[in-house]
């Protein structure tokens, strides 16, 4: 997996070691709500359930009007999906595999 430079520097590293110690779902959502807006939380759920529909070979038309999304952010999370990365797949493979 490779991330992108601008994510390499000390702030966003410690950020991204504090939340890999969050153990549960609850504390996850606790700290995304202290950390985040509500608007931001439902943008980043929201290009979750984009890229499951993706993977499932939806097509933007149908992604666009399950999910509200529009088209520039199906289009992002495609190319993330195809050319990022990789932590869609990372995500996407556990909860897949959790079923």
């Amino acid at each position: 997996m490779t991330t992108n430079s601008h994510l390499k520097n000390k702030e966003i590293k410690e950020l991204f070691e504090a939340m890999s110690k969050i153990e549960t779902a609850d504390e996850f959502g606790a700290f995304f709500e202290d950390i985040a807006t509500i608007q931001e939380i439902m943008d980043l759920a929201s290009r979750l359930q984009v890229a499951k529909k993706l993977k499932a070979g939806q097509t933007y038309v149908e992604i666009e009007k399950t999910t509200g999304a529009s088209a520039t952010t199906i289009a992002r999370v495609n190319k993330a999906l195809l050319y990022g990365a990789g932590g869609y797949q990372v995500v996407l493979g556990r909860l897949e595999n959790k079923k």
